[in-house]
């Protein structure tokens, strides 16, 4: 009788495994199926933190526009220098619109109509603190912000930083319209593989400020992607990323259950955007449906 019992736990454990797989895979296939029935390309990068072995890629390592997604390896490198004894957050520098392609050095200034934080505009010649500037860099995306910051902090170093994270296809080459730039095809990329690493990398406080970063992410004034479809009781850490044909969102997802996991959602080529942005909330309620039934 022992000995069937043993028999009969052993064969439990040994299909706990074949269960999980197939879980995954029909996961994975109701996401494919989402996917396909947008017109655009897709990348995805998702993992449970409390448990490894449940993670899914598709087209992870696929290279995307970065668009505003790149603010938060700036962030990153900003704690880091304050850390390096560079500056402290709390110091205030001079908000001016006028800055230099990377290409020729020639100037270029930022057009208001395309930039998300106008409030900024409006003290040209003022002084705002590093910290702020940061804060609005992410909470509402302020390309005016970022290209202060990211000339403050060399787009070098934030490359070497995230080599340093394992994240070894992001880049990161300049700040927002520097035109020349981008027509002669320099312009900041990243795989959802990588965006994922990073997000990781604060989720697990293997960065210096990943706390801080935690609760500037949490206070993401765009919400439209993968929080959408979310309970209120799901806290979400996340910065989105768009363009023309582009919708992004990275993410940091706590649950009230203690569950935490990352979930990375690119997009490019989109020829309908609302539909582009309904699949990546849609993809998000897949996966946590998922983490929560599993």
């Amino acid at each position: 009788m022992k000995g069937q019992l043993i028999l009969f736990l052993l064969l439990l454990l040994s299909c706990t495994p074949a269960k999980e797989d197939n879980q995954l895979k029909q996961l994975e296939n109701e996401i494919r199926n989402l996917m396909d029935s947008v017109e655009g390309d897709f990348g995805l990068a998702f993992r449970l933190l409390d448990d490894a072995d449940k993670e899914l890629f598709i087209n992870e390592k696929e290279v995307f526009h970065a668009a505003s997604t790149m603010k938060t390896p700036v962030m990153i490198e900003l704690f880091k220098q304050e850390k390096a004894g560079n500056f402290s957050l709390q110091d205030s520098i001079v908000i001016r619109n006028e800055f230099k392609s990377i290409l020729d050095g020639s100037t270029f200034s930022m057009d208001l109509s395309v930039d998300s934080q106008e409030a900024l505009y409006s003290r040209i010649g003022e002084k705002g603190s590093i910290y702020e500037l940061m804060y609005e860099m992410i909470v509402n995306s302020s390309n005016l912000a970022t290209n202060l910051l990211i000339e403050m902090v060399a787009a070098e170093n934030v490359n070497q930083t995230m080599r340093d994270l394992g994240a070894n296809d992001i880049q990161v080459l300049r700040g927002v319209e520097d035109l020349k730039a981008y027509d002669a095809g320099l312009s900041n990329t990243t795989t959802a593989l990588d965006m994922m690493l990073v997000m990781e990398a604060i989720a697990e406080n293997k960065v210096i400020g990943a706390k801080n970063m935690m609760e500037i992410l949490s206070d993401q004034h765009f919400n439209g992607l993968i929080p959408k479809y979310l309970p209120k009781t799901a806290k979400v850490a996340h910065k989105t990323g768009s363009i023309t044909g582009v919708q992004h969102d990275a993410a940091i997802v706590d649950l009230e259950d203690g569950s935490r996991y990352v979930l990375v959602v690119l997009s490019k080529n989109l020829q309908d955007e609302e539909a582009g942005k309904a699949c990546i909330a849609r993809v998000s309620q897949l996966i946590y449906a998922y983490v929560t039934e599993h």
